[in-house]
């Protein structure tokens, strides 16, 4: 009998019964007061007169009049770099102890985003609100008895100027509480190799001393992990090495493009759980199973505010235009495409943090994310999101039934006109042209700008089928492999010309 097991699941399925009725816009608007109460002393504060803004009857509205929308770029060359420069008290208290390099999406200088012991606080409070929100899922009781594999990035962080530097999983590792220190694995010795070759390599030489009842991480890099565990042991499934394994939570990217190979690595099927974790905070997560939605956290130090995704409020490079409108959560509307902006207490304000979400229950707060502004296809009036591209592949995947967990694709300009031009990761290989046909076919259907774009100055799809190692290799040669790193939908030509002479390097 799982004694432990079932004292844990008590105490959560007790913390949730006990727990009130939440209301997100209410929570929403005393976060956005404690934000500016506390910050209204720092250089940003006094710059921005948050005591003026504290003072007016609409603190939302006057918030979103006073302060510009603040991409990286543009935070970081006002006010970042002195914090980075060690100047305390610059857009939050004092100065932080961490900096998360985030490996993001696009081009290959890291990022440095202040983490403060404020967000620190935030992340694990997020975490532990996730954990008892396992009281919905009706897991058995000896699952809290499993041990935890969160496959992030390097645990090693570097000293600079007086911090530690490193990506948000990381610094979130190095953090965990001591009595989560049981559960965690691949522990701290292995977390902290660097080379990530070599860290999955030890896991899968140590794999079998270990009993996973649930894995972390995003799911491109896990997925690789897990094939490298089954290949090492020589099995078929990674439930003959983890029999106990029983959720994955997802993280950082749609999970939708991963599950048909993902669920090829199973024995039996596993609860999937998504959330989403950001170099600049917990955001959000999945806390109930009737839906694969997550619901933003909107009492943890995080304001969300919310730009109509429209090409007229889009600047090419993924900004926002001056004028575009903000709007809070009251005024969100199902099924509609945002452009999501935070204010946090790692000194973030009004920040576009570059993904765009679409509320799926506004009551609840729910979410799904549908892309990256700076992915979508607008190149001769297209307008594909991610999410869209997301559903083609899928579609694809169960028409020809391969696998299909990686694709990248730029409109690119040929001799004779615009075509999409796709580069599908799969281990199956199929002919091009059949699988352009079933793309086009069903963007066709599935989006009218696409259409109407078709019947212009698009002239077609073009499909080519690559080794899904490819696209490893290619984030290892321009970034750093796992963590947080991810894979570019939606490539410029540019950076597409890059791509393809890296793929017939490799070929």
């Amino acid at each position: 009998m799982a004694i432990i097991g079932n004292i844990i699941k008590g105490i959560i399925e007790a913390k949730e019964t006990l727990s009130g009725e939440e209301n997100p816009i209410e929570e929403q608007q005393k976060v956005l007061k404690e934000l500016l109460e506390t910050a209204k002393q720092t250089q940003f504060g006094k710059h921005y007169n948050f005591q003026k803004i504290l003072d007016t009857e609409d603190i939302q509205k006057a918030f979103s009049e006073a302060i510009p929308y603040h991409d990286y770029h543009k935070i970081s060359e006002e006010w970042w770099q002195k914090t980075i420069d060690g100047t305390p008290d610059v857009t939050w208290p004092g100065s932080p102890d961490f900096f998360a390099l985030s490996s993001g999406t696009t081009g290959k200088k890291s990022k440095r985003i202040p983490v403060t012991n404020a967000m620190i606080d935030s992340i694990k409070s997020a975490g532990k609100k996730q954990i008892f929100a396992l009281s919905n899922f009706d897991m058995p009781a000896d699952f809290f008895e499993k041990e935890i594999m969160m496959l992030g990035s390097s645990t090693d962080l570097k000293e600079r100027n007086g911090h530690k530097e490193g990506e948000i999983s990381g610094i979130s590792a190095s953090n965990i509480p001591f009595w989560f220190k049981k559960y965690y694995k691949p522990g701290d010795e292995i977390a902290q190799i660097d080379d990530w070759d070599e860290r999955v390599l030890t896991i899968a030489k140590q794999a079998k001393q270990w009993d996973i009842g649930a894995l972390s991480g995003i799911p491109s890099w896990l997925e690789l992990m897990l094939k490298k565990v089954i290949e090492y042991h020589e099995v078929d499934h990674i439930h003959e090495i983890w029999p106990n394994l029983q959720v994955y939570t997802s993280g950082g990217v749609a999970f939708d493009p991963y599950e048909k190979s993902f669920n090829a690595l199973l024995g039996k099927p596993i609860q999937i759980i998504d959330t989403y974790l950001a170099s600049e905070g917990f955001l959000a997560f999945q806390n109930r199973p009737e839906t694969t939605s997550m619901k933003l956290v909107t009492d943890n130090g995080v304001y969300f505010e919310f730009v109509p995704f429209k090409p007229e409020y889009v600047n090419q490079d993924g900004s926002l235009t001056e004028d575009a409108p903000s709007l809070t959560l009251d005024q969100v509307e199902e099924d509609q495409d945002y452009v999501l902006i935070i204010s946090t207490v790692t000194g973030a304000w009004r920040y576009i943090i570059g993904d765009t979400i679409a509320f799926t229950d506004v009551e609840r707060a729910e979410i799904k994310i549908t892309g990256r502004t700076k992915f979508f296809l607008n190149t001769v009036g297209s307008q594909l999101s991610v999410n869209k591209l997301n559903d083609a592949v899928k579609h694809l995947e169960e028409t020809l039934d391969i696998k299909i967990p990686e694709y990248t694709l730029c409109a690119k300009r040929f001799d004779d006109g615009f075509y999409h031009s796709w580069y599908l990761g799969s281990d199956q290989s199929m002919e091009g042209k059949k699988a352009a046909q079933i793309l086009d076919d069903f963007l066709k259907d599935a989006n009218k700008n696409y259409k109407v774009a078709r019947s212009k100055a698009l002239e077609g799809v073009k499909v080519h089928f690559v080794p899904q190692q490819i696209f490893a290799d290619w984030s290892g040669a321009n970034k750093k492999k796992g963590g947080q790193v991810k894979m570019e939908r939606v490539m410029g030509e540019e950076k597409f010309a890059e791509w393809e002479a890296f793929v017939s390097q490799e070929a």
